[in-house]
């Protein structure tokens, strides 16, 4: 990636929320240090936000989240700015949100859990309606908040090292981050899928998913991100760095994942896969197996009600009043601390048998909650590229 130590600092008076908030220094820093989680400049025409938090794999916490969101304040309102490139150092563009917080928290004060959510998700919704392009470089692991803060863009780049996740049914949780309004909106039933197992795929199968754009290859996105900076535009400098992504073994397999997934209940899913008895549907029952079978139904009763959806904010909303109910239920704690607590990846779920999850009772718990974006704004058009 190109070094945050090139890019032109940004002045606090670029912008009144630079004005207004004294965690910013007078001038962006140009050497990167142990507490820019986030660091933000302009290189000629493009603005750059790059996730700088390499030993959590870029991980959002609450700080980072209100930071991207003051971030794109600034650069939209820059009128050198002709493009916006949001990048990860290291490994990961992003793996996700701060779930230990969340684990922390929930409990005890599950409103500061919910508040981290609320920002987030809010988030989530600006960057589906910037006015300027939004070019996500997926390259290396891009899980859960990262997806968030990549597919409602309007460029998704993808490489050879991107490995794309929403695992979340494996800690007793649900794809979230308005993944759901995606993952429904994917051709033939490929975002369910990728939801309800939480498989890791590449590049290919992103694209496939619809999901992504373009790949290109890993070493070429410096020329890439030094070509708009320079005034070209993202779609013509797409064009030239743009790779065949190759094979796509979703693609391969999407009419028996069309055929499958568009089955109304998880049960009937898992006793369809093993009617097939292929290799790819013994691969899918590998990926569903172990997975919480409270987050399985409620997985795929968000998904199918984002089939119904008129925008990302109803989905949004949706998975919020669903968080609510979650951090009231058992799995997520008990999937967290398999995980990332005490790391022994073996969960104990309640109910742990498919056929003794109660849906009504989980559904009817969901209580909807006040919507996080009570009116859109009125320049809500995305970006119109010159």
């Amino acid at each position: 990636m190109t070094s945050a130590k090139a890019w032109l600092p940004l002045s606090r008076s670029a912008s009144p929320i630079f004005r207004e908030n004294s965690r910013m220094s007078e001038d962006f820093p140009r050497d990167i240090g142990a507490n820019d989680t986030v660091l933000m400049g302009v290189d000629g025409a493009l603005g750059r936000i790059h996730l700088n938090r390499p030993e959590a794999l870029n991980s959002l916490n609450l700080d980072m989240v209100r930071k991207i969101a003051w971030e794109i304040e600034a650069l939209e309102s820059n009128p050198a700015v002709r493009a916006i490139a949001l990048t990860g150092e290291g490994r990961a563009l992003c793996a996700g949100g701060d779930i230990k917080m969340i684990w922390q928290t929930g409990r005890t004060t599950p409103e500061a859990a919910l508040a981290f959510w609320a920002e987030e998700y809010r988030l989530n919704a600006r960057i589906s309606h910037m006015r300027k392009p939004w070019l996500a470089v997926m390259d290396g692991i891009c899980m859960g908040g990262g997806v968030g803060l990549s597919v409602h863009g309007s460029h998704r780049v993808v490489t050879e090292r991107t490995r794309f996740a929403m695992p979340e049914t494996g800690i007793g949780y649900f794809p979230d981050v308005g993944s759901t309004w995606t993952l429904a909106r994917a051709p033939e039933h490929l975002g369910f899928w990728i939801g309800l197992t939480g498989a890791s795929i590449g590049a290919a199968d992103t694209i496939a998913a619809s999901l992504a754009d373009v790949m290109i290859p890993s070493e070429a996105v410096p020329g890439l991100l030094s070509d708009i900076a320079s005034g070209r535009t993202v779609d013509a400098a797409l064009d030239s760095y743009s790779v065949d992504p190759g094979a796509s073994a979703l693609k391969d397999n999407a009419a028996l994942i069309d055929r499958i997934f568009r089955i109304e209940n998880i049960a009937g899913i898992f006793a369809a896969l093993r009617a097939d008895g292929s290799d790819f549907a013994m691969a899918t029952l590998a990926h569903l197996a172990g997975k919480s079978p409270t987050s399985l139904v409620l997985t795929l009763h968000l998904l199918r009600e984002a089939n119904g959806s008129t925008s990302l904010e109803d989905c949004l909303d949706r998975e919020y009043a669903a968080d609510a109910t979650i951090l009231a239920g058992h799995d997520f704690y008990e999937g967290v601390r398999a995980a990332v607590i005490d790391k022994d990846r073996a969960p104990v779920w309640s109910p742990a048998r498919l056929e003794d999850v109660n849906q009504a009772a989980l559904l009817a718990a969901i209580k909807p909650r006040p919507s996080l974006f009570p009116r859109l704004p009125s320049d809500s058009l995305q970006w119109k590229e010159n």
